[in-house]
């Protein structure tokens, strides 16, 4: 195991710049708004905790990155930015959503709250849920879990067609398990960079989906007909509880911000992100929050 930690002058080396430009619009910033990002710099700050390594198998032993400092990911040719034109983040919901306890309506407007509170100054439009034959696209049995899975590039694919003139980026979310290739076994989501879409699964954020109880497994395993999505009528949805619905929301903050950021990547998976034990990252989202709320109360 190995463990990640900066200095508050490696930290500072960083993030400071000298840039005119930056320096401009860090001194436009509010006193709160100095006071929270000045938070980075202390050594029991939640901004930039240590991070923990715990195999060689984890994402940032066996894929090395060169580093990138605040000016540099500024200056980015190939950062996404919204204009006047293009400000609109929208999110398309694919398959059944929701259960007797909380409808669908409702998961939604939870979803596009938080986006909005995340993303100032864009505007999150939900389009009206689709089913997952209004698609076209592939789908499967996994051989391992024996849950229903969909394609996730011909999910992007749909998408670009979908894709409206004002919006930044477009978002396909779904309850249904996703793979990209038929030699993966699953994949959480899938983003385009250049094209600034992308599909995300919410399905393993649920707690039982690993236990033998799981109620999505079906209980025979068999090839099915390529056109026939009769299979995914009355499929198990799972109940929407607060800790699903906080892992959906911090889920699909992440990858948004990914398929945004204008890293050099063909597309993001679960292993980048961290998502395949996502309890931790659940943790730190409650600190912020309330890091956030101490800072407006001074």
């Amino acid at each position: 195991m190995k463990v990640i930690k900066h200095s508050e002058q490696v930290l500072k080396t960083a993030l400071i710049s000298k840039n005119t430009q930056l320096v401009k619009l860090y001194e436009n910033l509010e006193s709160r708004e100095k006071c929270l990002l000045n938070e980075a710099f202390q050594p029991d700050s939640v901004l930039f905790r240590p991070i923990t390594l715990h195999s060689e198998s984890d994402w940032i032993s066996s894929h090395p990155e060169p580093t990138q400092d605040f000016e540099q990911f500024y200056n980015d040719p190939y950062r996404s930015r919204p204009t006047s034109r293009k400000s609109a983040i929208y999110v398309q919901p694919i398959g059944s959503f929701g259960d007797t306890k909380v409808s669908t309506e409702d998961y939604m407007k939870w979803l596009k709250d938080y986006c909005e509170a995340f993303y100032y100054g864009l505007s999150v439009k939900i389009l009206e849920p689709v089913p997952v034959s209004h698609t076209g696209c592939a789908f499967r049995v996994n051989e391992y879990t024996c849950n229903l899975q969909i394609h996730a590039e011909d999910l992007l694919k749909y998408l670009k067609k979908k894709k409206p003139e004002d919006a930044f980026c477009i978002v396909g979310i779904t309850m249904i398990d996703l793979y990209p290739r038929a030699s993966w076994n699953f994949v959480f989501g899938l983003a385009s960079l250049t094209e600034g879409m992308g599909i995300f699964s919410f399905a393993r954020y649920d707690s039982d989906f690993y236990s033998a109880s799981y109620k999505g497994r079906l209980k025979s395993v068999k090839k099915l007909p390529s056109a026939d999505y009769s299979v995914f009528d009355g499929y198990y949805t799972p109940a929407i509880n607060s800790m699903l619905l906080l892992r959906s929301c911090k889920a699909l903050l992440r990858w948004m911000d990914e398929d945004g950021s204008g890293m050099d990547a063909e597309f993001r998976n679960e292993a980048k992100m961290g998502l395949l034990k996502p309890v931790e990252a659940f943790k730190e989202c409650r600190e912020w929050v309330l890091k956030c709320l101490d800072v407006l109360q001074k």
